[in-house]
């Protein structure tokens, strides 16, 4: 599965943002792993196309975690932030992604 299967446009709109955070940047280290957050509807083989085609690296697996949003409290009412999905993408071996590069050019 390469990402000329996929729509272009649908690829470009998968990922939302890298998740960083202290988990992220340990497992990053630990594992050679990357998370992202995704759309709630994205599959792995669009998530694995989606990082192959917009950073130009080769991924091994991608893990998917659906992630419930947290109950919120807005004055006397009660609210709730939106569920989201995040993928843990797992690069082959001597690959990287380096986002402070990647911002720049």
């Amino acid at each position: 599965m390469s990402a000329q299967n996929f729509n272009q446009e649908r690829l470009m709109n998968v990922l939302l943002a890298p998740q960083i955070s202290e988990k992220a940047t340990y497992v990053a280290e630990k594992n050679e792993q990357v998370i992202f957050r995704v759309v709630s509807d994205a599959t792995k083989p669009e998530i694995k196309a989606a990082v192959e085609l917009l950073f130009k690296v080769s991924v091994d697996n991608v893990q998917v975690a659906n992630v419930k949003g947290k109950q919120k409290r807005f004055g006397k009412f009660m609210g709730s932030r939106k569920d989201w999905k995040k993928a843990y993408v797992c690069l082959a071996p001597g690959q990287e992604i380096n986002f402070a590069a990647s911002e720049q050019g």
